[in-house]
Parts: C-alpha cells; sequence; structure tokens
C-alpha cells in the first residue's frame, strides 16, 4: 500500500483517535470538576479513542510473535480499558464493599456478555452478509468428524480451537461461583493458572507465522509502512500514551457513572455494567467486524475468543486480588444474592456459545440465538422492576444451558476433538486461518 490517498484512511483514523483523547486529558489535568454526564462523554471519548491506539499498536506486535500469541497478547491489550474501570471498583470496595463490590462485578459481567452477544455473533453476520453481497452462499466448511457444513460461517483455525478448550476450563470453573459468598484469593491463582496454561500451550504449538502490512486495519496501516526503528518508536509510543491515558482516567470515568445514575435517577450498576464496557469494548469490535468485511472472519473470531479467555480469567481473578489488597484482609470479595445470579447467567452464555462453536465454526443460525438471548435479556434488565430482575436472569441462565446441552448431544465427537488439541503437546499446523 503507498501514495498519500492510499494513507489518508489510515491518517484521518490516528488523528481521529488522538483528538477524543486530548479533551479528556486536558479536563483531567485542568483540575477542574465536570458535571457527571459531562465526565462521562470526555473521559468516555478519551477512552475509546486510548483503546483504538491500544488496539493498532498490539497489531503491529505480529510481526515479532508468532501468530497465536500475536492474537493473545493483542487481546490482553485491548481490554486494559476494562481492566483500569474494573480495578477502580475493586479497590474502592476494599473501603466500602456493600457500594462498589457490586459494580466492579457489574462492569466485569457486562464486558463478557457483550463480547459474545455482539462481538462474535457479529462477525459471523458480517461473514454472511459478505458471503450474500458476492453472489453466493458462501464456501462449505469442513466439519470435525467429517462431511460438510453448507452455508457461510467462521471457520475458526486449530491455534484459535485451542482457546476453546481453556475457555471452556474456566466457564466450567466460573459455573462453581454461584455457590459462594466471595471470590477469593484461591480463585485468583486458579483462573490465573488457567490463562498461563492457556500462553504456554500457545508457545509450544509454534504457530509462528507472522502479520504483514496489507493485513493491519486503521492507524497500525500507517506505522507499518515506517522504517524498523521508527516503527518501532511509533508502536512503543502509542502503547505509552494510550495506557497513561487510561489508567489516568478510569477512575474519574468510573465516578461520572456513578454520579450520572445518581444525578439522573438511573440504576448505576446498569450504567457500569453496560455504558463502561461498550466504550472499552468499541474499538475491538470495529476492528472485528471490519476484519470479518475483508474476508478475515476467522482472525476476527479468534481475537474475540482470545479476549474473552483473557476477560473470563485475569479480568475475574484480578478483582478478588485488589480487593484484598484495598481492604487488607483476606475475607474475598463479597458476592450478594444479585451478583451471583450475574455470574451464572454469564457463565451459562459462555456455555453455550462454547457449544456453538465445538465444531470449528460459527454460523448464521448460531450467532442469530447469540444475538437474539442477548438482546432480550439487555433490554429486560433495563425495563423489568427490581423484584423481576432476579427471576429474569435464572429463566435466561436456564435456557443458555439447556440450548447448550441440547447442541453438545449433536458435538460429543468435536468435544474430544477440542480437549486433545487444547491439552495436547504437538505443534500446530501452520496453515494461516
Amino acid at each position: 500500500m503507498s501514495g498519500r490517498g492510499s494513507n489518508r484512511p489510515a491518517f484521518l483514523a490516528l488523528t481521529m483517535a488522538v483528538v477524543i483523547v486530548v479533551p479528556g486529558i486536558v479536563l483531567r489535568l485542568s483540575g477542574v470538576a465536570p458535571a457527571p454526564v459531562e465526565g462521562v462523554i470526555f473521559y468516555g471519548l478519551a477512552i475509546v479513542g486510548a483503546a483504538f491506539l491500544l488496539t493498532w499498536a498490539a497489531e503491529l506486535l505480529e510481526e515479532h510473535l508468532g501468530e497465536g500469541l500475536a492474537i493473545a497478547v493483542l487481546a490482553l491489550v485491548a481490554v486494559l480499558p476494562e481492566y483500569a474501570v474494573d480495578v477502580v471498583f475493586a479497590w474502592k470496595a476494599g473501603g466500602n464493599p456493600a457500594k462498589f463490590a457490586p459494580l466492579a462485578l457489574a462492569n466485569m459481567t457486562g464486558a463478557n456478555r457483550l463480547l459474545i452477544g455482539v462481538g462474535w455473533s457479529m462477525v459471523a453476520l458480517t461473514t454472511a452478509w459478505r458471503a450474500r453481497r458476492q453472489g453466493g452462499a458462501g464456501p462449505k466448511v469442513e466439519k470435525r468428524g467429517g462431511g460438510h457444513a453448507p452455508g457461510p460461517a467462521v471457520s475458526l483455525a486449530p491455534v484459535q480451537m485451542v482457546g476453546v478448550g481453556f475457555l471452556g476450563v474456566a466457564t466450567l470453573y466460573a459455573l462453581t461461583f454461584v455457590f459462594r459468598r466471595s471470590l477469593t484469593i484461591v480463585d485468583v491463582v486458579v483462573l490465573v493458572g488457567i490463562f498461563a496454561l492457556y500462553l504456554l500451550r500457545l508457545n509450544r504449538g509454534r504457530y509462528g507465522d507472522v502479520g504483514s502490512s496489507e493485513e493491519l486495519e486503521g492507524a497500525a496501516v500507517l506505522i507499518a509502512q515506517l522504517p524498523p526503528r521508527r516503527r518501532v518508536a511509533a508502536m512503543v509510543m502509542m502503547l505509552v500514551v494510550a495506557a497513561a491515558t487510561i489508567f489516568l482516567l478510569a477512575e474519574p470515568f468510573a465516578i461520572s457513572l456513578v454520579a450520572t445514575g445518581n444525578a439522573l435517577r438511573i440504576n448505576d450498576f446498569l450504567l457500569v455494567q453496560w455504558v463502561a464496557p461498550i466504550a472499552s469494548e468499541s474499538p475491538e469490535f470495529i476492528a472485528a467486524i471490519v476484519l470479518a468485511r475483508k474476508g478475515r472472519s476467522s482472525t476476527a473470531l479468534g481475537a474475540l475468543v482470545s479476549s474473552k479467555i483473557n476477560q473470563w480469567t485475569l479480568l475475574v481473578g484480578f478483582l478478588p486480588l485488589v480487593f484484598a489488597i484495598s481492604s487488607a484482609s483476606l475475607h474475598g470479595l463479597p458476592l450478594d444474592v444479585a451478583q451471583r445470579e450475574e455470574l451464572l447467567l454469564t457463565a451459562a452464555q459462555s456455555f453455550f456459545a462454547l457449544i456453538l462453536v465445538l465444531e470449528g465454526r460459527l454460523g448464521v443460525a448460531g450467532a442469530i440465538s447469540l444475538l437474539t438471548l442477548f438482546l432480550a435479556q439487555f433490554a429486560l434488565s433495563w425495563a423489568l422492576p427490581g423484584s423481576l430482575a432476579g427471576p429474569a436472569r435464572l429463566t435466561f441462565a436456564g435456557v443458555y444451558i439447556v440450548a447448550g446441552l441440547v447442541q453438545l448431544a449433536r458435538r460429543r465427537s468435536a468435544l474430544v476433538a477440542v480437549v486433545r488439541s487444547s491439552m495436547g503437546t504437538a505443534a500446530f499446523s501452520r496453515r494461516r486461518p
């Protein structure tokens, strides 16, 4: 890619990201306390811009790492905004657990459910839309165990199916949260351990292909054209600026969300659960959809699977650790009845989504199921009175689990293949997705 015209979209994307970052930084450093709604807007936009910078910089790492590890690192970096907001609430929960512990969990559960309900489904639906625009139903996708499945679908590569296996382990462990009264240091060890084993498995697989500037998105295209030293310097600068922005603005953004709920008489739990994750997840969703439109749907869904592993292990594990440090105790981050229901619903959605991709593909029917169920429970979470919220959460959790068990009965042989792939020691195929 060369020429001023071809660079213009990348330059505009980088400029826009910087432009929306600056007002939030200036407002924070000025010492002026904005009105709650203004704080949500300016700090939220700055976090969105920083998240774009993080995503572009992390994409460039694929030139230096194998694709499996690069995707994992990309997922880790891309969810830093989520970590920052959650850490703020978990830290504040050390002094006021009744008020802030539910908010820390709200942000985490909202982010996890958005990632699957919107992210995974939109990649698959965009793939189907692209196939139909090209005048066909899409290629037939080989199913695990033989045969072919007709119709457009996202097909996951072997390295990405390893992520599905580890995500399954984390999800089964998360289903035990419904029986807990707190998340403790034991959960930190288990969840961080699952993520560490996932990275080790990726490294052992030696999936070593590297990326190219032809596959990059947004400002990453522009940076990739620089000489090696300047490219590395620009990548590091983007990471530093973005990370500094996120950590500088995470606390005022979180406080503004709570204050906005109080000022507008909106449930602050719902604001934290959905507004903050939408702000931090949007760059990742946009990048994934753009990749799917360009025919790289496998890479897009693989990155979102890796992000889900990250959020379902490290992000959840960080909460009791931060709470323990803040409260100077080992009592664990408290879980009330509503939080246990939220965690059950999140784990149940993960279970259903994992079963849908056991055969290495996500088609239109599965995507519509994920999106429809998510939109229904999202709408009802705002519309139902508090007395009915609990029964609604339990109902949706039951639907996800029953639907997952029904699908699992049809995919038993695929489950064995995924377990062997995730826990085995053989190197992955070097075929690019």
